[in-house]
């Protein structure tokens, strides 16, 4: 028997006693648009995303939803040269998720996660399910998975702008 993706992450989740709740929510068009469904702010949506190593293999990212990755500050996280993003086809392989629902729990294959070091609190991510988001303690999340903790992360590039813009007036 097949598990479904919330049942995945369920299962991984009681096996690393990581406690997890799950809340349905209505399709939404952007980030900000699911925080403000859920009630949170954007930065307690923890977006993972799945990065490629040079060497074929995957790392799992995990980024507060109001910023974006810093490559040069994840890459000196890994101690690698070149990391990308792949393709959502090969990031559905290489996890069993699709783009939108992956989270590292349940994962197909439990490749090392990087944390940013703003992580903290209750925080929502994927569930391995369209419209369906999962709560956690971020140190009981960061915990169980043994993730590598580590400033990965810099503003996200249109919020800088704004704030420049702001600062200015």
């Amino acid at each position: 028997m097949t598990l479904s993706g919330r049942e995945r992450v369920q299962q991984d989740a009681d096996a690393r006693g990581i406690q997890i709740e799950f809340v349905s929510r209505p399709p939404a068009g952007s980030l900000e648009e699911a925080a403000g469904l859920l009630g949170i702010a954007p930065a307690s949506i923890v977006k993972t995303l799945v990065v490629k190593r040079h060497d074929g293999t995957f790392l799992f990212a995990l980024v507060p939803g109001d910023r974006q990755i810093s490559w040069a500050k994840l890459r000196a996280a890994v101690g690698v040269n070149k990391l990308k993003l792949p393709e959502a086809s090969v990031a559905l392989e290489a996890t069993g998720y699709a783009r939108g629902t992956i989270v590292p729990l349940g994962s197909t294959t439990a490749w090392p996660v990087y944390a940013d070091s703003r992580i903290a609190d209750r925080i929502a991510l994927g569930a391995g399910e369209a419209g369906l988001s999962a709560f956690v303690s971020a140190d009981a999340l960061i915990a169980g998975l043994g993730a590598t903790v580590a400033d990965i992360t810099e503003a996200n590039a249109v919020a800088a702008n704004t704030s420049e813009a702001n600062a200015s007036d």
